[in-house]
């Protein structure tokens, strides 16, 4: 039984971005794949530098608040992109997706 079931209500979104229109949708969805593309490289090429300078011998405290900072920065702005709906989600994941792509290649190349 469906008891005060609401089918005419909106998604749950903290912004309001309803009343954009189709093109101003299409540009923000690309600037949330732009800004996880940044946001992956950032990440993924702090995790790099942080597994080296822990196999170099640095200080073991600034790695692991460098991993916490890092831990920080992408749970925060994947959340507050979550709260704009699921599209924005999906594109920073998408942008971190594609970074981590390109730091592997980049890092593969580096290894020996």
């Amino acid at each position: 039984m469906l008891v005060r079931l609401e089918v005419d209500k909106k998604g749950m979104t903290f912004l309001s971005f309803d009343a954009l229109p189709a093109w101003a949708e299409v540009v923000r969805l690309v600037i949330h794949l732009g800004a996880g593309f940044v946001l992956g490289i950032l990440y993924f090429r702090g995790l790099w530098w942080s597994v080296r300078r822990f196999f170099d011998g640095g200080s073991l405290v600034a790695t692991i608040a460098l991993m916490i900072g890092r831990f920080v920065l992408l749970g925060g702005l994947m959340t507050l992109a979550g709260l704009e709906g699921a599209p924005p989600l999906l594109m920073l994941a998408l942008g971190v997706l594609a970074a981590r792509a390109v730091v592997m290649r980049r890092v593969r190349g580096v290894t020996p």
